[in-house]
């Protein structure tokens, strides 16, 4: 009997940093107990050995910022059994959607020496926004674990079983105290959990690396910062980070100014 071709896995890179793609080279132990149950069929950050499609899952980190992205994504779907995007700028657009609420060619002429060479979408947008998503695992950069999860979840063909609740369970589960009861402003009652609550562990607020969890009541969040002393300014800087775009974030930064 002839063995079971292994599922194919395909890696790939949109704007972004590369962080989350090296987030599943960082599994070491891990990785190799899923490189020896998928054929890593495309994975440029690991191989220069790339193999033509269809693909069984296909993980995509980074924003779509301008055509040529926006018609490549459009092919990696086509070719893609499962797709899971990986990281805030394939969830909510990334850091780089801060230029949603500005003008492109101010940052072209700022930054570049010869505008007129850069072509680029007027928006950084997530994965969701072009072709059908999968399943969304957020983060900046995302958790390796989770990762690890989530592929293992389409090998198994069942639902990956993430925790859907906020940061301030993590805080619970790890015993630190609510840095907010001590006068820290924190998103970490309307950020997606994953992190381990990192941030609050060494008395600081959470920036919201991972996102808005599920129904987030940011206006509530809000009144308890100004209550804090956070002015409007503050507040408008803080949802304005890693997932600007995000729906829940960018609707409360906008209640606090542009």
């Amino acid at each position: 009997m002839a063995d079971r071709p292994k599922p194919r896995l395909a890696v790939w890179k949109f704007a972004s940093c590369d962080g989350c793609q090296l987030s599943l080279l960082d599994c070491e132990d891990e990785l190799l107990a899923v490189a020896g149950a998928v054929e890593i069929a495309n994975f440029p950050e690991a191989s220069s050995a790339i193999s033509d499609g269809p693909y069984d899952l296909s993980l995509v980190e980074g924003s779509i910022t301008t055509a040529h992205d926006a018609e490549r994504i459009r092919a990696v779907r086509a070719q893609s059994k499962f797709l899971v995007t990986i990281g805030a700028c394939a969830t909510s657009g990334g850091i780089q959607a801060l230029r949603n609420f500005a003008d492109v060619k101010d940052y072209i002429a700022a930054v570049y020496a010869t505008p007129g060479y850069i072509k680029t979408l007027e928006t950084s947008t997530p994965i969701s926004a072009h072709v059908p998503v999968d399943f969304e695992l957020r983060g900046c950069p995302i958790n390796k674990l989770q990762l690890v999860e989530v592929i293992s979840a389409y090998l198994a063909g069942r639902y990956p079983q993430i925790a859907a609740h906020s940061v301030c369970i993590e805080c619970k589960l790890r015993g630190t105290v609510c840095v907010m009861v001590r006068g820290t402003p924190c998103l970490g009652p309307v950020t997606h959990a994953g992190c381990g609550a990192i941030c609050p562990a060494y008395n600081r607020g959470c920036y919201g690396c991972y996102g808005p969890m599920e129904a987030p009541n940011t206006a509530s969040l809000a009144r308890e910062w100004q209550a804090l002393g956070a002015t409007p300014r503050t507040i408008h800087h803080a949802f304005r980070s890693f997932n600007a775009a995000a729906e829940p974030f960018r609707t409360e930064s906008e209640a606090h100014g542009d």
